[in-house]
């Protein structure tokens, strides 16, 4: 059961949903006001925390620190740098998980890697080397914090259920933090994520995920809006569970999550070593929200989200029991959208039975440890065949592959037939696992947009990506590549425990945060430049819109194309960028010309 409330709701001690002032009092014995009440919500008061506004209506935040990866650090110091900017204000860490592996461009990937390297010492950086982590693993592992705030220049900055809230945002928001100013917008609505109910055997965390994507999604539900996961229904996830629904709540098109905090996060922070980190957070007695998604995770079922978006969903059993005319749907919708080559589901169905060609179990929704366990469970003693079907496996994390290694579960993968893959995200953007001409991808990532999985349509090249939890791909791979739920393979799994060891961290990684050494110089590659000398703004400026975007797609591959291409986008010579932010009623729209 899954069920959007159509008005605002009251929470009682974190579980009793009430309709009206009157049933609240009912129930407390006192009289609510529903103004007051907003103010029962953990994420008001995280929010007002960080604001130093004084007004509490109207947000001008801090957070507390800030991520980038390759695409987008090098734009954003710059700009800052331009800007006036002489050292890092808070803890910025600077990953390389994107353009790792994209030799498109030349040498200019790693150019950027030693930029950030030597701006992180400049400045007082935190640098994570290629392939040691992904953006959102590390950040989970080493930065976030209860009650804290984190932007990043990525969508899917989210760290709710370890008690964070962290937003993804364009490079100018960032610049602003490291320039010493606010993020400054009106305070948003408030939707309680009720959960209760366990998940049953076999279901994972992207099946959660989708089924609320695609039950929020096209009504804009949440839209500009936080998630706050609350319910008895918390209790029965394990923390890593928790994180991979979270991840995805970027795909509801909300602005952040918050999640309550319990003693599975608490055991969290104490495994990774910040017990300090840790923060009991929770609605007040009283806390009134302005809507309601109410999800008993026992009715959950294997879900699949078809091309080309995470909310075009359907339960596994759906679309194997409506095969044909489903895939002949998705395809002709898709084929809409399409210049250039046309997509073909209709011929992976045959022989009773749907057909796929590629598994990928990647980045910081699918490349878990929990996982990634689960996955290899399934695929203990069995095959992925010797036919088309592949399957590749990318960890989150440097320690989390180590203990894959340590308790086995990288074994049991390779042994089925399974590629053990980099810390990388290539599979999230179309830089990774490119599928042939005409395949069809199943994967644990948080994407499948148009050419997400890095195909030219154009030059005659197109495949098909849908969006399935780990398990299931895991199941599909066990069954040779045929379209498997893993209700199937459902057994009295328990996740094994995890042993964090930070041993590749403090061997690699360079933490110069409160250590700046301003003597020093950056390193440029021939694609950096400095921004030119600009003259003061008149009164009034009048600047020349490139795009106008008005669908609902909430990224910027119109405007700059993910798969290979993204190599350039870190390039801050010779682009003119447009920057559309989606905080503020009517929007703002920013223009630079860096010509």
């Amino acid at each position: 059961m899954l069920k959007l409330y159509d008005n605002g709701i009251y929470l009682v001690n974190g579980e009793t949903i009430c309709s009206c002032p009157e049933e609240v009092a009912q129930k407390t014995g006192r009289t609510v006001d529903a103004k007051e009440a907003e103010k029962g919500t953990m994420a008001y008061g995280i929010l007002q925390a960080h604001n130093k506004s004084g007004d509490p209506d109207q947000l001008q935040l801090k957070f507390d620190s800030m991520t980038s990866h390759d695409i987008t650090y090098v734009g954003i110091i710059q700009t800052a740098r331009a800007s006036g900017m002489k050292q890092f204000p808070l803890p910025y860490v600077l990953t390389n998980c994107h353009n790792s592996l994209c030799a498109v461009g030349g040498t200019i990937n790693e150019d950027d890697h030693k930029f950030a390297l030597s701006a992180a010492h400049k400045y007082g950086g935190i640098y994570v080397p290629t392939n040691m982590a992904n953006i959102h693993s590390y950040n989970r592992e080493t930065m976030a914090g209860g009650g804290k705030m984190i932007l990043g220049s990525d969508s899917h900055t989210r760290y709710g259920a370890l008690g964070t809230m962290a937003v993804g945002e364009g490079g100018g928001e960032l610049a602003k933090q490291l320039l010493g100013r606010t993020y400054d917008f009106a305070r948003p609505q408030v939707i309680a994520i009720y959960l209760t109910g366990k998940p049953r055997p076999g279901i994972g965390p992207h099946d959660v995920a989708l089924s609320i994507c695609g039950a929020v999604y096209k009504k804009g539900y949440v839209k500009n809006k936080v998630m706050e996961f609350v319910g008895p229904g918390i209790a029965g996830l394990p923390i890593e569970y928790r994180n991979a629904i979270d991840v995805m709540t970027t795909e509801t098109t909300c602005w952040s999550s918050i999640w309550v905090t319990d003693e599975e996060t608490q055991r969290y922070y104490t495994i990774h070593g910040r017990p300090q980190d840790f923060k009991k957070l929770q609605p007040a007695e009283v806390a009134y929200y302005d809507g309601c998604v109410y999800i008993d995770l026992s009715t959950i079922e294997s879900t699949i989200a078809m091309p080309m978006h995470p909310s075009n969903t359907y339960t596994i059993h759906e679309l194997q029991a409506n095969a044909a005319d489903i895939l002949h749907a998705v395809q002709e919708e898709a084929n809409k959208q399409i210049k250039g080559a046309k997509m073909n589901l209709d011929s992976k169905f045959h022989d009773g039975a749907i057909w796929v060609d590629q598994g990928e179990i990647a980045g910081c929704a699918g490349g878990t440890f929990d996982n990634i366990c689960a996955a290899a469970d399934i695929l203990r003693g069995q095959s992925c065949g010797n036919g088309a079907f592949t399957l590749s496996i990318y960890p989150g994390s440097m320690p989390a592959l180590a203990e894959l290694y340590k308790n086995g579960r990288a074994s049991d993968l390779v042994n089925a037939g399974a590629i053990m893959r980099e810390c990388f995200c290539g599979p999230c953007f179309g830089a990774g696992d490119c599928p042939a001409n005409g395949e069809f991808s199943i994967r644990h990532t948080t994407r499948n947009f148009p050419n997400r999985e890095g195909s030219k349509p154009g030059a005659g090249q197109l495949s098909a990506v849908a969006l399935m939890d780990a398990r299931s791909i895991a199941a599909t791979a066990a069954n040779g590549g045929i379209l498997t739920s893993a209700e199937k393979y459902a057994d009295d799994y328990e996740v094994p425990e995890y042993n964090y060891d930070d041993s590749s961290y403090r061997a690699r990684i360079y933490n110069g945060f409160g250590k700046a050494e301003p003597e020093d110089k950056l390193i440029y590659g021939p694609n950096i430049k400095d921004w030119p000398e600009q003259e003061a703004l008149a009164q009034n400026i009048l600047l020349r819109v490139c795009s106008k975007i008005m669908d609902k797609v909430t990224t910027t591959d119109e405007l700059i194309p993910s798969g290979e291409t993204s190599s350039y986008r870190s390039n801050p010579l010779g682009l003119a960028e447009f920057t559309l932010s989606r905080r503020d009623p009517g929007y703002v729209q920013r223009a630079k010309d860096v010509r």
